[in-house]
């Protein structure tokens, strides 16, 4: 902890999604460690909740504000809120996602539009709109994308599309912008014991799986990393300056799956993910 409040003591940090999950796991040990914080959400009252979590009853330095990352004048108008309220942003957490479940054959355009609004050009949106205080800050873009931004996977081509576009955008800014100063961070998360498959929408549940409980179960059955180990990692990845940042062994082993095998993956995964949910591996 000595180390994160060294790092990010008095850093102005900016996060989106911070009502919950890995958003809100990020806000309470940066808010541990001193610094200032810009959270947002759409989920108003998790965001007060987090905010009272991450220490505003004793700071006048955490700000929350509702915000959508489909709404481009919206986020634009945010950065200058932050700064204005704090300063120059010396790190941005692009956390914010939804998740989908059913098949392309099965999941309206509509749909998958949303998705990918969300997932990517919420992050592109506020990359964007941030980037001339990272500049000045010689700061760091943490994007969060997935493991299914190395792997397709059935029931998810909408949002494996959004995750692997994240992963393209962050390395790609992570060249253009090495000569600036600004350092670009690719998160990708294993199974992490979130609300996100609860909050997904269906468009069609897996082959044996019967209803969103079931599903659920099942997710959490792999889900075998907690939201605050999740920001843990990222926050020293973060300070150790890794461009890439895997979460959970579950996460190492399908990057190493995926490297090994690039064209025949997906049936030793399928293989992997039931031991796993099994509980027979590590």
């Amino acid at each position: 902890m000595t180390q994160i409040n060294e790092t990010y003591g008095g850093q102005i940090c900016v996060i989106t999604g911070a009502a919950s999950g890995i958003g809100r796991a990020l806000a309470i040990k940066l808010g541990q460690a001193g610094a200032m914080l810009a959270l947002s959400d759409l989920n108003e009252e998790g965001l007060a909740e987090t905010a009272q979590l991450a220490g505003a009853d004793a700071s006048n330095k955490i700000i929350t504000d509702k915000l959508d990352m489909a709404d481009r004048d919206a986020i634009a108008s945010y950065a200058t809120r932050v700064q204005q309220a704090l300063g120059s942003a010396k790190h941005v957490f692009n956390v914010a996602g939804i998740a989908r479940v059913g098949t392309f054959e099965e999941t309206d355009l509509t749909a998958m539009e949303k998705v990918v609004d969300i997932n990517f050009w919420g992050v592109v949106r506020m990359s964007k709109a941030f980037l001339p205080q990272l500049i000045e800050t010689q700061g760091h873009l943490t994007n969060i994308s997935s493991v299914f931004g190395f792997i397709g996977y059935p029931g998810n081509a909408h949002y494996c599309a959004s995750k692997f576009a994240v992963r393209g955008f962050s390395e790609t800014l992570g060249i253009e912008l090495k000569d600036k100063g600004v350092k670009i961070h690719s998160v990708h998360p294993g199974g992490i014991d979130t609300n996100i498959v609860r909050n997904a929408e269906i468009d069609a549940l897996p082959e044996g799986i019967e209803d969103r409980d079931q599903l659920q179960a099942r997710f959490e059955s792999a889900a075998k990393t907690s939201p605050e180990d999740a920001a843990q990692v990222i926050l020293s990845g973060i300070r150790r300056g890794n461009k890439r940042i895997l979460i959970g062994t579950d996460a190492h082993l399908i990057s190493i799956i995926q490297r090994i095998f690039p064209r025949n993956y997906s049936p030793i995964l399928k293989w992997m993910m039931e031991k796993w949910r099994g509980n027979k591996l590590p």
